[in-house]
């Protein structure tokens, strides 16, 4: 397990800024509860006010269940580019299930997906990433609290 400080996602969060600047996000769509923070300092850096979430379970701690379950629904009638973020892609499915899901019901709407964290055995490749992981992360705001 690698533990992951504030101190590396502000610097790693501020390279995904300017990573994700030329995509031109006018929405940001948060992957709850792990990709939340990175949502909310992502907005501030980007500009963005127009913050969105969307719920799935895929995960019970370290554990992972047979099958994604997606909560919510995000309206997008006046926006063309939307960045969906979360902390990782670890197995891919959640980040892929929900890509699948915001397309097929936002058909004209231009989605591409940011994390600080991407898996090389994962399913799904985000179009912008940080760090490469070859083990479990623990991010701060999941032990630093407790």
């Amino acid at each position: 397990m690698k533990y992951y400080s504030y101190e590396n996602f502000k610097n790693d969060t501020n390279l995904l800024v300017r990573q994700t600047k030329k995509f031109e996000p006018h929405t940001i769509v948060t992957i709850l509860r792990g990709g939340l923070t990175l949502a909310h300092a992502m907005a501030e850096g980007l500009n963005i006010r127009d913050v969105k979430a969307i719920r799935s379970e895929l995960y019970d701690k370290t554990s992972k269940r047979e099958q994604i379950t997606i909560f919510g629904d995000c309206s997008f009638k006046n926006n063309t580019n939307v960045l969906v973020v979360d902390d990782i892609a670890d197995s891919g499915q959640t980040m892929q299930s929900i890509m699948k899901y915001l397309q097929n019901n936002n058909p004209h709407t231009n989605f591409k997906s940011a994390t600080i964290f991407y898996k090389k055995t994962s399913v799904y490749e985000p179009d912008f990433w940080i760090n490469e992981a070859d083990e479990w992360i623990d991010f701060f705001w999941e032990s630093d609290f407790i």
